[in-house]
């Protein structure tokens, strides 16, 4: 139960706009030093007669980059090609080819060079990567998607409002735990935006409730260890009352350490919530083993950002300040989040098999 499976990604080879003459009109934003790459009438041009020798070859060309490569990024990868089939632009879903913050810097730096036209990212660690995505937003649009980086060239950010999902969970956590009790909370890093932003929503929402301390563990996005976390955590402080998976893996590595804390009968009424809709997770409410889940959107998340990405190639500025596309105010795409528990189950998963169609 709750075992991942691998996405197969793009590989390095790619095709280098540059080569078509690829040029970009730069816009100022603000005085933050943000640009906005536009495609020039000579760029289109290039490119329409491109297409015209090759029909297969797209007229724009983006890339997303998601911050690991986890079962759950399979439903942004539907929104993409969702998009994909709309706009006859092409998106490539790109991984670092080795983990962490390193990896994805380089992986920035060679997409802005290969010439794509526009960059989502999932960032992993914001302080760590300012200057990679700066550098990348300066030859091509980037935009956040998933996990913010905030005070960098980005342009936007495209996902969860992570600290009012993180008091949503919270909320919940006050009604599973009346009298109070300690908290054991699990994640891949306590380094990225997402992370921080639900933890903090989660203390928020439950100061002033005899809940706490919050203990969280980090496991550097391995589920064999994320596993071993939730029974170390148990085994370490007995009296934890609730446990709580940050990142969608949490969820399932949770679920099978209660199934085995359970054979020995040792669990003793210990309470789980999550995030995200991995399987393992939605197994887990279905047995009774986890309480909810608050699950985000990745359909949007691959499809919204691609079509940002798309607007601001081809329109530039005007892209964001349009009200149908983004808040004008923020920068902000919310792509919003709800609770699945075991009375919304069977809708969910109804929903959530329409979505993969």
């Amino acid at each position: 139960m709750g075992r991942r499976r691998k996405i197969r990604w793009v590989g390095a080879a790619v095709l280098v706009l540059a080569a078509v003459g690829a040029v970009v009109a730069v816009a100022s934003r603000g005085g933050s030093g943000r640009r906005v790459h536009v495609v020039t009438a000579a760029e289109r041009a290039a490119l329409a007669a491109a297409a015209e020798r090759d029909p297969e070859r797209p007229l724009l060309r983006f890339a997303f980059v998601p911050n690991n490569d986890d079962d759950f990024w399979r439903l942004a990868v539907a929104g993409i090609r969702q998009f994909e089939r709309e706009s006859g632009a092409t998106v490539d879903v790109r991984a670092p080819k080795r983990p962490g913050p390193q990896g994805q810097n380089e992986l920035l730096a060679t997409l802005a060079g290969e010439g794509y036209h526009g960059i989502a990212v999932s960032v992993i660690a914001p302080a760590e990567q300012a200057a990679a995505i700066n550098a990348a937003a300066a030859r091509t649009n980037v935009i956040c998607v998933d996990s913010d980086a905030p005070g960098t060239r980005r342009l936007a950010y495209v996902g969860t409002n992570n600290y009012a999902a993180g008091r949503l969970l919270g909320d919940r956590i006050v009604g599973l735990l009346p009298a109070g009790g300690r908290v054991a909370a699990f994640v891949g890093s306590t380094g990225t935006q997402n992370a921080r932003e639900r933890l903090r929503g989660i203390e928020e929402a439950t100061r002033g409730h005899g809940i706490g301390p919050i203990d969280v563990y980090e496991d550097g996005t391995d589920p064999a260890v994320a596993r071993q976390n939730v029974v170390d955590a148990m085994a370490k402080h007995p009296d934890v009352r609730l446990l709580c998976g940050l990142w969608s893996y949490n969820g399932p590595a949770i679920a099978d350490a209660i199934d085995a804390i359970d054979a020995g009968g040792l669990r003793g009424g210990v309470k789980a919530v999550a995030f995200d809709e991995a399987e393992g997770t939605l197994y887990g409410i279905d047995s009774k083993t986890i309480d909810c889940t608050v699950v985000q959107n990745p359909f949007d998340f691959g499809y919204k950002s691609s079509r940002l990405l798309y607007e601001l190639a081809t329109r530039g500025e005007a892209a964001l300040r349009d009200p149908e596309l983004i808040d004008p105010r923020t920068g902000v795409v919310d792509t919003g989040v709800r609770v699945v528990d075991k009375s919304n189950l069977g809708k969910f998963r109804d929903d959530l098999a329409g979505m993969r169609e």
